[in-house]
């Protein structure tokens, strides 16, 4: 009789640490996105670490432009330690039904047949007026803060960080671009 009680209540215990490890939010894209709003450059505030952006120490931008295929050139840029323009161009298509959803790559044309080469693309929140935008993607692996100038309101990048902590992203592992911090010109406070 002791066992199963103590059974029941690991069980229990067990059951609430489950349920508080959930994600507060859902983690999904926004359900509504102009791409012609969202088109053209965004300055990278905060990402989370990735392989790809190892060499990178400032000033980096991902630049969207609308092709007549219906897809978009994807153009990032970063500044590396030596003070060299790092430069990657890609392609990103959109996600039928799914407005918030695409899927970007950077490998050759070539490979554009290989599902692999695709990489979901989440635009997980964004501004009414598209001043900011925040990008994951289903595994909450990547995220992404971005904004039209290099910087950013510390109140408002603290309200996307708790937004993207509630929806599950490790938000403690950010990293910050170093002229992101100084709240730019013309962008309220969050509220």
């Amino acid at each position: 009789m002791r066992s199963t009680s103590l059974l029941l209540i690991a069980c229990g215990m067990l059951a609430t640490l489950a349920a508080s490890a959930q994600p507060e939010v859902p983690n999904k894209p926004v359900p509504v996105l102009d791409l012609e709003s969202y088109a053209g450059t965004w300055h990278q505030i905060a990402h989370l670490p990735m392989r790809h952006q190892r060499k990178c120490e400032r000033d980096t931008t991902a630049t969207y432009t609308p092709r007549a295929d219906g897809r978009i050139l994807v153009r990032n840029a970063c500044t590396d330690r030596d003070g060299e323009l790092r430069v990657a161009i890609g392609e990103a298509k959109t996600v039928p039904g799914a407005p918030g959803s695409l899927q970007v790559r950077f490998a050759p044309d070539w490979l554009s047949w290989l599902p692999f080469a695709w990489a979901p693309y989440w635009v997980i929140a964004v501004d009414p007026d598209y001043r900011w935008a925040m990008v994951g993607g289903p595994d909450r692996e990547y995220l992404w803060i971005l904004a039209r100038e290099p910087a950013m309101a510390p109140e408002r990048y603290a309200e996307l960080v708790e937004q993207a902590r509630a929806a599950g992203y490790p938000v403690d592992e950010l990293i910050r671009e170093p002229a992101a911090s100084a709240a730019p010109t013309g962008e309220p406070a969050a509220h």
